[in-house]
């Protein structure tokens, strides 16, 4: 369930950041400006990290044992998080990549653990109660 937080999550982000050149001028309509910044970006993809890296670590430590999908979930994360370093051109790019990566990491979370629900022995890695 987590993982499909997440990855819901990451998709309004990342439409709130591709959207938001059309939004600022509605937002401060209704006094909601602040949605706009950058700080709130970044305490937004803060909590999609912490919230991913939840989800992560409950299907590592129950299920799969791979570590993997924390790489593709820190990546998406430093991309996600770097966006502003680059041309303005560029950041749309940026933030879909960081937020694939994102999404990634939730469904390579979700599949290594709906296999290890199904597997015989100790084919995942893990251990099955």
């Amino acid at each position: 369930m987590l993982d499909r937080l997440g990855i819901t999550a990451t998709s309004i982000c990342a439409l709130h950041c591709i959207l938001l050149p059309v939004l600022v001028p509605i937002l401060s309509l209704f006094g909601l400006e602040f949605l706009g910044d950058h700080e709130s970006e970044h305490i937004f993809l803060f909590v999609t990290l912490i919230l991913g890296s939840i989800a992560l670590f409950s299907g590592f430590k129950r299920y799969h044992r791979k570590i993997y999908p924390f790489y593709l979930l820190f990546l998406g994360g430093f991309i996600y998080w770097h966006k502003h370093s680059v041309d303005e051109s560029l950041q749309p790019v940026m933030i879909i990549v960081g937020a694939c990566f994102l999404i990634a990491a939730h469904v390579v979370n979700l599949k290594l653990c709906n296999n290890c629900r199904t597997c015989s022995d100790h084919e995942c890695g893990g251990e099955l109660e």
